[in-house]
C-alpha cells in the first residue's frame, strides 16, 4: 500500500473510531456538541463518514474526550518508540520495557547500578538472551562464572541458577529477551572450544 493509499483508509476508518470513542465514555452527541461548538449534524456526518475529518473539527472533539489526537486518527507510531516506554524500577534496577504487546518474547533494556554486584542466583522457566550495552557485566549460570564487555553476548535456560549484575565499581546497560515458554532465539553460538575442535 503505497502512502496515498494509506492515508486514504486511516481517514476512512476516522468516523467509526469517533463513535466508538464516543460510546464507550457514555458521551451523547448532542453533549459532544455543546463541549465542542461543533453542530450534532456535523458530528453525526463524521461519524458517519459522509463527512471529511479535519484538524479543525478533530481537536477540539480529542480535547472534549480527554484522549490524544492519535487515538481518534489511529495515525501509526512514528520514530523510536523507546520513547513511549516508561522505566521502572524493580529490585534496585531500572527496567525500560521495549516490547508493548503480550508476546512469546519480551524485551528490555536494564541498567544495573554498581551497588547491585552480590550474586543472587534464581530459577524460572523460560530461556534468556542478554547483549552488553555498557560496562562490564558479570553472569553467573550454573557452574559458568564469566565476565562480559560491551558487544557481547549470552543466552542461557533461566531453570538453571542464573544472576547477572555489575563486575566492577560502575553501572552496567544490557539488553535482554526473554520467552517465558523457553522459546530460543534464532541466533545460536557455538562455544569456541567446540568450534575449534569442529573439523
Amino acid at each position: 500500500m503505497d502512502g496515498q493509499s494509506s492515508i486514504a483508509a486511516t481517514l476512512a476508518q476516522v468516523g467509526s473510531r469517533l463513535r466508538r470513542v464516543r460510546t464507550r465514555r457514555g458521551v451523547t452527541l448532542s453533549a459532544l456538541a455543546e463541549a465542542t461548538g461543533i453542530s450534532k449534524s456535523t458530528l453525526s456526518r463524521l461519524e458517519a463518514g459522509q463527512r471529511r475529518p479535519s484538524l479543525e473539527l478533530l481537536l477540539p472533539i480529542a480535547q472534549a474526550h480527554g484522549v490524544p489526537l492519535d487515538e481518534l486518527v489511529g495515525a501509526p507510531e512514528v520514530g523510536d518508540p523507546r520513547i513511549r516506554c516508561r522505566p521502572r524500577v524493580r529490585n534496585g534496577r531500572t527496567v525500560i520495557p521495549l516490547t508493548t504487546q503480550p508476546g512469546p518474547l519480551q524485551a528490555w533494556k536494564s541498567i544495573i547500578p554498581a551497588e547491585q554486584n552480590r550474586p543472587d542466583p534464581c530459577t524460572h522457566e523460560g530461556y534468556e538472551w542478554m547483549y552488553v550495552l555498557s560496562g562490564r557485566v558479570r553472569l553467573i549460570v550454573a557452574g559458568h562464572d564469566l565476565v562480559m564487555g560491551p558487544g557481547e553476548a549470552a543466552e542461557f535456560d533461566t531453570r538453571l541458577p542464573h544472576w547477572f549484575g555489575p563486575a566492577g565499581e560502575s553501572a552496567v546497560e544490557v539488553l535482554n529477551l526473554f520467552g517465558r515458554q523457553g522459546e530460543r532465539m534464532h541466533m545460536r553460538a557455538r562455544p569456541r572450544a567446540q568450534e575449534e575442535a569442529s573439523p
